[in-house]
């Protein structure tokens, strides 16, 4: 069996990585900041390489380091929740992981609707672009956003997703777009880890190619869908995750639904056996029938 880093080290490590501070991390973990960058060193020591570099100015963590906190700073997550449940007398806990995106703009404001169904059930949600580890035993269930790749896991497309040019009302109206060539004459906002670009929709719906550069660029649908609706530009993004800003008219579909790209992208990523726990299972059930609400 392998032998784990004692899990002091760990959190002392994580705790300065965190704080960018052995004082404030001491402060933390009510430790003297002595203690805590002994605790340190004995996991550079264990692990063989620097994690810090020290120097009169502050603590820098180091590329090295970097990775990985990268790669446990789920787990030691996991653990510190896990263990607040057991103290709490918790037995019953469901921990999800999921795209920012859809988690803000599409699950939670579904999340009252499972809490009336499955009451007995504690619900805990994290979001974030990387993906959980489900080897460290970070999560139950992972909404994965992308091209799938994940060997090894139960991959459940949500739904098919319409992606589709969306502007403000205002927006429309002012630039005067009428057909998709005219929208080489305004700014389109670009989102950077959509798996549906620009130029695959000037591909499928106009004869025309799209500009090389974007004045506007974001690394989630959420950022480039609230910049749409300041009017800083054309966002192309999925007609269900803008759900609520085209029901607000915040936001509209410039050519309609017809002019879609449409794609299955968002994804329930999860061990099989893991499905074998009730709470488990009762959430997928749930989030089966919300996502074919969507069809």
């Amino acid at each position: 069996m392998a032998v784990l880093p004692p899990l002091p080290n760990l959190q002392a490590f994580e705790a300065v990585a965190r704080r960018k501070s052995f004082a404030l991390a001491a402060a933390e973990l009510h430790l003297t900041a002595s203690a805590v960058s002994h605790q340190v060193a004995r996991l550079e020591s264990y692990l063989g390489i620097r994690l810090f570099e020290r120097s009169a100015h502050g603590v820098r963590i180091t590329t090295a380091g970097e990775s990985y906190l990268a790669r446990i700073q789920g787990a030691i997550s996991a653990i510190t929740a896990a263990s607040m449940d057991v103290r709490q007398g918790v037995s019953n806990t469901l921990y999800i992981h999921s795209a920012p995106s859809i988690a803000s703009l599409w699950l939670m404001a579904r999340l009252n609707d499972f809490a009336r169904s499955y009451p007995e059930i504690t619900f805990n949600l994290s979001a974030a672009h990387s993906q959980s580890n489900f080897e460290l035993g970070e999560v139950d269930v992972d909404i994965r956003y992308g091209i799938p790749n994940w060997p090894g896991l139960v991959l459940e497309p949500l739904f098919e997703e319409r992606i589709v040019p969306l502007a403000s009302p205002a927006f429309i109206r002012a630039a005067r777009i009428r057909q998709p060539a005219d929208l080489l004459g305004v700014k389109l906002i670009r989102s950077n880890v959509s798996v549906v670009q620009w130029a695959d929709w000037f591909g499928e719906f106009a004869d025309v190619r799209p500009p090389e550069q974007f004045a506007v660029r974001f690394d989630r649908a959420q950022m480039s869908l609230d910049a749409a609706t300041q009017g800083l530009g054309v966002a192309l993004e999925s007609a269900t995750v803008a759900a609520r800003h085209i029901e607000e008219k915040k936001l509209k579909a410039i050519f309609g639904l017809d002019k879609a790209v449409r794609v299955k992208a968002h994804f329930a990523v999860y061990p099989a056996h893991h499905a074998r726990r009730p709470a488990v299972a009762a959430f997928l059930e749930w989030l089966r029938e919300q996502a074919g609400s969507q069809a």
